[in-house]
């Protein structure tokens, strides 16, 4: 485990999101981001994702309504959305300037049953990956965003 102020291990981030614990102890040594004991283990507070959009404030209304994402009011009724936790791939590819963004969920079949039930539309069927099962979401302006229920450990803490 990394001591106190020292940059998480790969143990600890096992710790965090799959195993829990080593036997004997009753917490992991590093908290999550965030955490308010000070021990965030990166310099970073979060994360910044833009989506660009034909039609912006329907894309709101969607993250608003439909995915029931908290907001806050920037200025001028410009709705900046809070995401929950995330985590950062990096994948080998010949164009460095492509991006993807998905949202994790812990069940796919519940989570597009109860997002299509609200009214969103799902761009194609489930596809089974070794790694994960996806899928993605077609939000209102010509947004395409990633549904993703990983198959292997996470680096986010496990939900309560």
């Amino acid at each position: 485990m990394a001591g106190e102020g020292a940059a998480p291990t790969v143990a600890d981030l096992d710790c965090r999101t799959t195993h829990g614990p080593p036997a004997g102890e009753t917490s992991c040594s590093v908290a999550p981001f965030g955490s308010t004991d000070g021990n965030t283990g990166a310099m970073l507070i979060g994360a910044h994702t833009i989506l660009y959009s034909a039609d912006a404030g329907a894309t709101r209304d969607f993250l608003r309504d439909v995915l029931d994402l908290p907001s806050v009011d920037a200025g001028d009724g410009w709705l900046i959305f809070a995401l929950p936790p995330g985590e950062v791939a990096v994948h080998p590819h010949d164009d460095p300037g492509r991006h993807e963004l998905y949202l994790m969920c812990d069940d796919i079949d519940a989570t597009v049953a109860e997002l299509q039930a609200k009214g969103a539309q799902v761009s194609g069927p489930i596809s089974e990956r070794g790694w994960g099962r996806l899928t993605s979401l077609r939000i209102p302006g010509g947004v395409d965003v990633g549904l993703y229920q990983p198959l292997h450990p996470t680096a986010i803490p496990p939900r309560p």
